[in-house]
């Protein structure tokens, strides 16, 4: 606020006036005889009051112009507190269209951050699916590629089987020779194959003659045949073969009977003929 000067009233005016009235008042008491006539004592009542009237009027004439400028200042202070509650009304309004602008961001934000999980969620969804699929198709792939390895193991197997049993067969051709020399070039020969192929883990064994015939480690030329209890092995035909320690084939071999279950001369029988 402002600060302001009251303007200062000359007083000297009225009080001239004021005491020009009462001199006109004693002059008139003095000229006056007594009682005093009604036109005197009118004009000495009307000098005393308008000399009043003059003696108070600029303490009037300042008292009303204070109030007018108290009433003009606190008319100011009004003014520049509603200027105060505008701005104030105007920075609510702000504040209020910011929020809103905000909210409004927020929600489409929301809306975005909730598509995008959808999204992620239908993504995550399709990729574990996919995986799924993937891996179905990898096991069934390495299934097949397990059987396959399984088929081609067993077939490699029988190969090398079948040639260890040519071994056998050439150094038992050998030992039918009569030739010593030979008989020990192809023992050399056979041991040498089956140490090839036991670093392979195929390991060779042999049954021994007139050994009990066990069903875990023997078996007859007919694989389907099984002898009486108590049969004995005559004859090796075949040596038995195990990989990585189980059986692939057991010794083939002939057996032969118990002297009680023996046939009779006149009608021989032979285990091994599937006939």
């Amino acid at each position: 606020m402002t600060d302001r000067s009251v303007p200062k009233l000359s007083k000297w005016p009225f009080y001239a006036g004021d005491l020009l009235l009462l001199a006109l008042a004693v002059w008139i008491i003095r000229r006056s005889p007594n009682p005093f006539a009604p036109w005197p004592l009118f004009f000495l009542v009307a000098s005393g009051a308008i000399g009043a009237w003059f003696c108070v009027q600029p303490f009037l004439v300042e008292y009303r112009a204070e109030l007018a400028f108290a009433e003009a200042d606190v008319l100011t202070t009004a003014v520049d507190q509603i200027k105060n509650l505008q701005t104030l009304s105007n920075q609510i309004s702000f504040a209020t269209a910011q929020w809103q602008l905000v909210q409004e961001q927020s929600a489409k934000t929301l809306i975005s951050a909730k598509e995008m999980a959808e999204q992620m969620t239908v993504e995550a969804k399709s990729f574990g699916e996919f995986m799924k699929r993937a891996n179905d198709l990898e096991k069934t792939h390495l299934r097949l590629e397990a059987d396959k390895l399984r088929r081609g193991e067993g077939e490699w197997l029988q190969i090398v089987i079948r040639l260890l049993d040519h071994v056998y067969a050439l150094y038992q051709a050998g030992v039918r020779s009569g030739q010593p020399a030979l008989r020990e070039q192809l023992l050399n020969f056979q041991n040498a194959c089956r140490e090839i192929v036991r670093r392979l883990g195929i390991v060779a064994f042999e049954a021994e003659a007139d050994a009990p015939f066990n069903e875990k480690a023997h078996q007859l030329m007919d694989s389907e045949a099984r002898p009486p209890a108590g049969a004995r092995v005559a004859e090796m035909l075949a040596v038995g073969y195990t990989f990585q320690g189980q059986l692939l084939r057991g010794a083939v071999v002939t057996v032969k009977l118990p002297a009680e279950l023996a046939p009779e001369p006149d009608t021989p029988v032979s285990l091994n003929d599937p006939n």
